[in-house]
Order: C-alpha cells, then structure tokens, then sequence
C-alpha cells in the first residue's frame, strides 16, 4: 500500500499490482475501453479513485491552485464571520480565490470522504480550511492519501497529531474571564460552555476552574452546562441557573453568542445585568460591543487567526517546511458594563429597598 500513498509517483502498474490485473487492463479502463469484465472494472474504479490516480492527460488539464475551499459547519455567526474575514483579506493580498462550504445538516454534502478528495484534486484547489467543525478520520484520510494541505480551525473534535490547526489561547481566556469575576467579588460563578467534546471548549472550562480553585471557591457542579455556541444553549442554560435555589450571581459564558441568550432570558424574567447577575462572554465580536448592555468578552484575534490558516494552506502548498503544526494566539479580555460587583442579598428580580425604606 505504501507505493500507492505517493499520487505524484503512482503509475498504471503500481495500480494494476494493487488490483492484480495487468497494466493493459487498467488501461483499458482508465481510456472508457468496454471490453473488461464489470466484476475487474469495479475493483480497478474504486483503486483509481481511492489513490487518486490521474492520466498524463487529465494531470495537464488540473487547473494551477488558486483557490481554498473554506469550511464551516454554518455561517450563522459573528465568530465565523470575522474568522471568514481573515482568510478573505489574506487570499485577496495573494490573489487566492476562496469557496464555501457548509456542513450543517440540511446542507450536508452527498459526496463520500474519497470522493470529496478528488473533487479537490479535479478542480485544483489548493487546500481546505475547516472551521469548528468535526472533521471524521476518513476524510483526513483520504486528503492525506492524495496529499492535500488541511487546516482546522477551532475544531469540535481534537485533530490528530499531523494536522495543521489555529486556535487561541482558550485556557488562559477562560482564566481571565474566571478571576475577573472573582476580583469583582463574586463567589458564585457560573460556566455555560460549548459542545462537551470541544477541545476550546473543554479548554475554557478548565481555565474557569483553575481560577475558582486558586481563588479557594468551590466548583459547583450544577453550575456548569454545554451547549451548542448559540444564543438557545444560553436561554435554556439561563432558566436552569435562575430555577435554583442559590442561582449565581455571575456567568461565564462559553461564546459571545451564548451570553446573548442569557441576556434574552434575563430580560423575559426582569434580571437585571450587571446589577443583579453579572455577565461574561468568550470571542470578543461586533455583537458583544452592541448588546445591551455591551458586553465583558474575552476577545480572541479571530480575523488573525482566519489570515493565519490560510497561510498554513499557502506554505504547506508551496513546500516550506513548517517547524510547528498548532498557531495558538493570544486572548485579552476587554471589560464593558455587562459586569459590576454582586449586590448584597435582594432576591433576583426584586428591586432592592430604596433608602427611604
């Protein structure tokens, strides 16, 4: 098998001693010949896609690789939009075209992990950017196979060893977010996080436990919940909080967009923010600037982190050798009017007694 995990160096003998039938019957097969058997015609088709293998005629009609194939499980949000941004200015400065892709459910691909591969190699594009998705290990397989540049980014599962990825400093941001909170005065914090399964996610969590620890603060198990990184994981997270008989008195929020249901829900049960709950999120978009109130955010370089997949594609294409396979970048949090102290005892949802009283 190891002769035919080189697409560059395969040939039509190295595809019929895979097979075991001669070249001249690969051949055949290869040219639309009709006089093979349809039982050796199968097992012939499915070498010549598994390895990728291409005529001297068809290699010279692969178009040069100016385009990446950027995907994402769906574009319904700030983060995917900024990150999409990055890769967008840095394919214009090197005359790269970019194309989307959408994994979600409803527009699922028909196509198989091997199929998908040689749809890569037949229509030259250069390489694929994965964007918090989950990418299954045969679709890796069938890319490295045919020796197509891959990146993730942020992924939903963890990525093998071997795959390029960019990320940032997800530990470290959910420290920060963490003992923000915790120099406020709050003893009582909350963590709605990702998928549970999310490598940033799990990340996040386990830097809000490093600073509640080092602070000497209990964690709470029934103070953390996952989710999806969207606006109802918060709604629903939220009610659960405010159903307790000690709700929180502060949250850290796993993504921008999950605080924005918090604060939908807040609303609909007249919790006020930051005078009553406190609020966190995690990404630092556009959305945490314009929410009211505007919101505490660990803001993560997603624009940067965008430029620096796409640069992974471009290197990986053009040969370099590249000393590390993981970009982490730096996080920051940037405080806005979503957190304050916690207020003395007045239940939530009350208004606290007016000095005359």
């Amino acid at each position: 098998m190891d002769r035919l995990s080189r697409p560059s160096k395969l040939t039509l003998a190295a595809v019929a001693a895979e097979v075991g039938v001669s070249a001249p019957t690969v051949s055949k097969v290869v040219n639309g010949r009709e006089d093979v058997a349809e039982a050796t015609r199968a097992r012939v088709l499915a070498a010549l896609q598994r390895t990728g293998y291409k005529s001297p005629l068809q290699r010279k009609s692969i178009p040069e690789h100016r385009a990446v194939e950027v995907v994402f499980d769906s574009l319904n949000s700030a983060y995917g939009v900024e990150v999409l941004n990055g890769v967008m200015e840095h394919a214009a400065v090197s005359e790269m075209e970019v194309i989307l892709s959408i994994t979600g459910r409803q527009a699922a691909s028909p196509l198989g992990p091997e199929e998908r591969a040689q749809r890569m190699i037949d229509e030259g594009r250069a390489g694929m950017i994965v964007v918090t998705s989950a990418f299954g290990s045969a679709q890796l397989e069938a890319f490295k196979r045919r020796q197509i540049p891959i990146v993730v980014v942020d992924p939903l599962n963890p990525p093998p060893a071997d795959v390029f990825s960019v990320g940032a400093s997800n530990w470290a941001g959910g420290k920060a977010a963490a003992s923000h909170l915790l120099e406020l005065g709050h003893r009582k914090i909350a963590y709605m996080g990702g998928p549970s399964t999310a490598e940033c996610s799990q990340a996040r969590l386990h830097g809000y436990m490093a600073a509640l620890m080092a602070g000497g603060v209990t964690v709470e198990d029934e103070y953390i919940s996952s989710g999806p990184f969207k606006p109802e994981n918060g709604v629903r997270a939220m009610k659960a909080l405010l159903a307790l008989d000690d709700p929180p008195t502060a949250i850290f929020a796993g993504s921008d967009s999950i605080a924005l249901g918090v604060l939908a829900e807040a609303r609909r049960q007249d919790v006020r923010i930051p005078e009553e709950m406190s609020l966190v999120g995690f990404d630092g978009t556009h959305q945490a600037e314009e929410s009211v109130p505007p919101l505490t955010s660990v803001s993560q370089p997603l624009q940067e982190m965008g430029r620096s997949a796409l640069s992974f594609i471009l290197r990986q294409k053009n040969g370099e050798e590249i000393d590390s396979r993981r970009v982490e970048l730096a996080t920051h949090l940037v405080v806005r009017e979503s957190t304050a102290p916690p207020r003395a005892s007045t239940p939530l949802g009350e208004s606290p007694p007016s000095r005359a009283e």
